[in-house]
Protein backbone atom coordinates (compact mmCIF):
# COMPACT_ATOMS: atom_id res chain seq x y z
CA UNK A 1 0.00 0.00 0.00
CA UNK A 2 1.49 3.44 -1.02
CA UNK A 3 2.58 5.62 2.07
CA UNK A 4 -0.49 8.12 2.42
CA UNK A 5 0.85 10.32 5.44
CA UNK A 6 4.44 11.90 5.42
CA UNK A 7 6.06 14.36 7.81
CA UNK A 8 9.44 15.27 7.14
CA UNK A 9 11.92 18.05 6.76
CA UNK A 10 12.14 18.77 2.96
CA UNK A 11 15.57 20.88 1.72
CA UNK A 12 15.89 22.28 -2.07
CA UNK A 13 18.88 22.86 -4.58
CA UNK A 14 18.82 24.48 -8.09
CA UNK A 15 21.75 23.01 -10.35
CA UNK A 16 22.51 22.95 -13.91
CA UNK A 17 22.46 19.69 -15.80
CA UNK A 18 26.69 19.66 -15.22
CA UNK A 19 26.30 19.75 -11.45
CA UNK A 20 22.87 17.07 -11.87
CA UNK A 21 25.07 14.45 -13.55
CA UNK A 22 27.84 15.01 -11.08
CA UNK A 23 25.97 14.90 -7.84
CA UNK A 24 23.89 12.21 -9.03
CA UNK A 25 26.55 9.64 -9.76
CA UNK A 26 28.13 10.44 -6.28
CA UNK A 27 24.55 9.75 -4.51
CA UNK A 28 24.57 6.65 -6.62
CA UNK A 29 26.80 5.31 -3.36
CA UNK A 30 24.69 5.83 -0.64
CA UNK A 31 21.52 5.34 -2.73
CA UNK A 32 19.24 3.46 -5.02
CA UNK A 33 16.50 4.37 -7.86
CA UNK A 34 13.10 4.32 -6.43
CA UNK A 35 11.07 1.37 -7.70
CA UNK A 36 9.10 4.01 -10.54
CA UNK A 37 12.63 4.86 -11.96
CA UNK A 38 12.42 1.65 -13.86
CA UNK A 39 13.01 4.22 -17.23
CA UNK A 40 15.08 7.03 -17.24
CA UNK A 41 12.39 9.23 -15.64
CA UNK A 42 8.42 9.19 -14.32
CA UNK A 43 5.94 11.90 -14.99
CA UNK A 44 4.41 13.63 -12.40
CA UNK A 45 0.87 15.88 -12.85
CA UNK A 46 -0.35 17.78 -10.67
CA UNK A 47 -3.77 19.91 -9.96
CA UNK A 48 -3.31 23.22 -7.55
CA UNK A 49 -6.82 23.97 -6.20
CA UNK A 50 -7.02 27.97 -5.03
CA UNK A 51 -9.38 30.23 -4.36
CA UNK A 52 -10.82 32.91 -6.86
CA UNK A 53 -8.36 35.42 -5.73
CA UNK A 54 -5.48 32.78 -5.08
CA UNK A 55 -5.68 33.59 -1.06
CA UNK A 56 -3.70 30.25 -0.34
CA UNK A 57 -0.47 31.14 -3.01
CA UNK A 58 -0.47 34.48 -1.97
CA UNK A 59 -0.67 33.58 1.48
CA UNK A 60 2.16 30.96 1.28
CA UNK A 61 4.56 33.68 -0.55
CA UNK A 62 4.38 35.90 2.51
CA UNK A 63 6.40 33.21 4.12
CA UNK A 64 4.42 32.30 7.01
CA UNK A 65 5.36 30.31 10.22
CA UNK A 66 2.04 27.94 9.13
CA UNK A 67 0.81 26.94 5.23
CA UNK A 68 -1.32 25.16 3.10
CA UNK A 69 -2.36 23.85 0.28
CA UNK A 70 -4.67 21.22 -1.65
CA UNK A 71 -3.62 19.61 -5.14
CA UNK A 72 -4.43 16.69 -6.98
CA UNK A 73 -1.47 14.22 -8.43
CA UNK A 74 -1.22 11.90 -11.29
CA UNK A 75 1.46 9.87 -12.08
CA UNK A 76 1.44 9.92 -16.02
CA UNK A 77 -1.65 11.09 -17.95
CA UNK A 78 -4.48 9.40 -16.44
CA UNK A 79 -8.01 8.53 -17.24
CA UNK A 80 -11.50 9.41 -15.90
CA UNK A 81 -11.10 5.83 -13.92
CA UNK A 82 -7.39 6.09 -12.92
CA UNK A 83 -6.18 6.01 -10.01
CA UNK A 84 -5.04 9.90 -8.26
CA UNK A 85 -4.10 11.25 -4.83
CA UNK A 86 -6.17 14.12 -3.57
CA UNK A 87 -3.56 15.65 -0.80
CA UNK A 88 -3.15 18.48 1.58
CA UNK A 89 0.68 19.56 1.86
CA UNK A 90 1.02 21.71 5.22
CA UNK A 91 3.81 23.52 6.36
CA UNK A 92 4.48 24.38 9.83
CA UNK A 93 8.21 26.03 11.21
CA UNK A 94 9.39 23.60 8.32
CA UNK A 95 8.44 20.86 8.77
CA UNK A 96 6.32 19.15 6.11
CA UNK A 97 3.53 17.23 6.94
CA UNK A 98 1.27 15.68 3.49
CA UNK A 99 -1.61 13.36 4.22
CA UNK A 100 -3.16 11.64 0.66
CA UNK A 101 -6.09 9.36 -0.18
CA UNK A 102 -6.68 7.80 -3.14
CA UNK A 103 -9.59 8.09 -5.39
CA UNK A 104 -10.86 7.80 -8.89
CA UNK A 105 -10.53 10.97 -11.20
CA UNK A 106 -13.41 11.87 -11.64
CA UNK A 107 -14.41 11.17 -7.45
CA UNK A 108 -11.74 13.81 -7.32
CA UNK A 109 -13.21 16.06 -9.39
CA UNK A 110 -16.54 15.96 -7.84
CA UNK A 111 -15.18 16.40 -4.58
CA UNK A 112 -13.51 19.51 -4.88
CA UNK A 113 -16.19 21.08 -6.89
CA UNK A 114 -18.83 20.15 -4.29
CA UNK A 115 -17.08 19.93 -1.55
CA UNK A 116 -19.33 16.36 -0.94
CA UNK A 117 -16.96 13.26 -0.06
CA UNK A 118 -17.30 10.09 -2.59
CA UNK A 119 -18.94 6.99 -0.94
CA UNK A 120 -16.09 5.39 0.67
CA UNK A 121 -14.20 2.85 -0.83
CA UNK A 122 -11.60 0.12 -0.20
CA UNK A 123 -8.72 2.35 -1.20
CA UNK A 124 -9.96 5.74 0.11
CA UNK A 125 -8.05 6.68 3.39
CA UNK A 126 -11.44 7.89 5.49
CA UNK A 127 -9.32 10.02 7.82
CA UNK A 128 -7.67 11.92 5.16
CA UNK A 129 -11.15 11.94 3.21
CA UNK A 130 -13.03 13.41 6.39
CA UNK A 131 -9.72 15.97 6.77
CA UNK A 132 -10.43 16.74 3.30
CA UNK A 133 -13.90 17.70 3.68
CA UNK A 134 -12.87 20.26 6.15
CA UNK A 135 -10.81 22.11 4.16
CA UNK A 136 -13.06 22.35 1.24
CA UNK A 137 -15.17 24.13 4.07
CA UNK A 138 -13.19 26.76 4.99
CA UNK A 139 -12.04 27.77 1.63
CA UNK A 140 -13.79 28.37 -1.80
CA UNK A 141 -12.02 26.49 -4.31
CA UNK A 142 -11.26 26.04 -8.01
CA UNK A 143 -8.55 24.43 -10.17
CA UNK A 144 -6.14 26.85 -11.00
CA UNK A 145 -2.99 26.05 -12.43
CA UNK A 146 -1.43 22.20 -14.35
CA UNK A 147 2.04 21.73 -13.20
CA UNK A 148 3.95 18.42 -14.73
CA UNK A 149 7.92 17.76 -14.72
CA UNK A 150 10.14 14.70 -15.30
CA UNK A 151 11.36 13.01 -11.81
CA UNK A 152 14.08 10.57 -10.79
CA UNK A 153 14.08 9.52 -7.40
CA UNK A 154 16.70 7.74 -5.22
CA UNK A 155 16.46 6.23 -1.77
CA UNK A 156 19.09 5.38 0.66
CA UNK A 157 20.23 2.04 0.86
CA UNK A 158 19.71 1.47 4.51
CA UNK A 159 17.36 3.21 5.55
CA UNK A 160 13.44 4.65 3.32
CA UNK A 161 13.96 7.78 6.40
CA UNK A 162 15.81 9.66 3.51
CA UNK A 163 14.55 10.29 -0.16
CA UNK A 164 16.02 12.79 -2.85
CA UNK A 165 14.46 13.08 -5.96
CA UNK A 166 15.10 15.03 -9.29
CA UNK A 167 13.03 17.07 -11.64
CA UNK A 168 13.11 18.98 -14.49
CA UNK A 169 11.61 19.84 -18.01
CA UNK A 170 8.58 21.79 -15.33
CA UNK A 171 5.65 22.26 -17.33
CA UNK A 172 2.93 24.16 -15.95
CA UNK A 173 -0.62 26.34 -17.70
CA UNK A 174 -3.44 27.85 -16.52
CA UNK A 175 -5.93 27.07 -18.94
CA UNK A 176 -7.26 23.44 -20.00
CA UNK A 177 -6.93 22.80 -16.06
CA UNK A 178 -7.68 18.76 -16.29
CA UNK A 179 -5.12 16.28 -15.32
CA UNK A 180 -6.80 14.05 -18.68
CA UNK A 181 -5.98 16.98 -21.38
CA UNK A 182 -2.51 15.64 -21.68
CA UNK A 183 1.15 16.43 -20.69
CA UNK A 184 1.69 19.61 -21.73
CA UNK A 185 2.59 23.45 -20.91
CA UNK A 186 4.89 26.42 -20.52
CA UNK A 187 8.67 25.51 -19.16
CA UNK A 188 8.76 27.12 -15.96
CA UNK A 189 12.60 26.49 -15.72
CA UNK A 190 15.74 27.03 -18.33
CA UNK A 191 16.42 24.19 -20.18
CA UNK A 192 18.67 21.86 -18.40
CA UNK A 193 18.17 23.00 -14.63
CA UNK A 194 17.69 20.41 -12.05
CA UNK A 195 15.34 20.99 -9.13
CA UNK A 196 17.20 18.06 -6.20
CA UNK A 197 15.20 17.67 -3.08
CA UNK A 198 16.14 16.15 -0.24
CA UNK A 199 13.43 14.76 2.26
CA UNK A 200 14.49 13.61 5.34
CA UNK A 201 12.10 12.39 8.26
CA UNK A 202 15.35 13.18 10.81
CA UNK A 203 18.14 15.21 10.24
CA UNK A 204 20.38 14.40 7.36
CA UNK A 205 23.49 11.80 7.50
CA UNK A 206 27.05 13.35 7.81
CA UNK A 207 27.75 11.59 4.64
CA UNK A 208 25.21 14.22 2.76
CA UNK A 209 26.07 17.53 4.15
CA UNK A 210 30.00 16.56 3.48
CA UNK A 211 28.77 15.85 -0.54
CA UNK A 212 26.60 18.70 -0.75
CA UNK A 213 29.32 20.91 0.42
CA UNK A 214 32.12 19.41 -1.63
CA UNK A 215 29.92 20.21 -4.71
CA UNK A 216 29.14 23.11 -3.72
CA UNK A 217 25.39 23.16 -3.28
CA UNK A 218 23.11 25.39 -0.84
CA UNK A 219 19.60 25.16 -0.46
CA UNK A 220 17.48 27.42 -1.92
CA UNK A 221 14.00 28.10 -1.63
CA UNK A 222 11.61 26.89 -4.73
CA UNK A 223 8.20 26.05 -5.23
CA UNK A 224 6.55 24.79 -8.02
CA UNK A 225 3.56 26.79 -7.68
CA UNK A 226 4.47 30.00 -6.06
CA UNK A 227 7.27 30.24 -8.91
CA UNK A 228 4.86 29.72 -11.58
CA UNK A 229 2.54 32.31 -9.84
CA UNK A 230 5.41 34.74 -9.56
CA UNK A 231 5.83 34.11 -13.62
CA UNK A 232 1.92 35.29 -13.86
CA UNK A 233 2.62 38.40 -12.22
CA UNK A 234 5.67 39.01 -14.41
CA UNK A 235 3.93 38.60 -17.31
CA UNK A 236 0.94 40.90 -16.36
CA UNK A 237 -1.42 37.64 -16.37
CA UNK A 238 -2.55 37.56 -12.50
CA UNK A 239 -4.19 41.00 -11.11
CA UNK A 240 -0.88 42.94 -9.01
CA UNK A 241 -3.31 44.89 -6.81
CA UNK A 242 -4.27 41.48 -4.98
CA UNK A 243 -0.96 40.55 -4.45
CA UNK A 244 0.11 40.99 -0.35
CA UNK A 245 3.29 40.65 -0.10
CA UNK A 246 6.08 42.69 -1.45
Amino acid sequence: MAIEVFNRYESKYLMDHAAYLKIYAALLEYMEKDEYNKNEFYSISNLYFDTPHDSLIRQSLAKPKYKEKLRLRAYGVPSADAKVYLEIKKKVFGLVNKRRTALKLSEAYEFVRTGHPPELQPYMNPQVVDEIEYFLRLYDLEPKVYLSYDRKALFDKTSRDLRITFDTNIRCRRYDVKLERGDYGEQLMEPGQWLMEVKAEKTVPAWLSKMLSEHGLYRTSFSKYGNEYKKMLRNGKVEKETVLYA
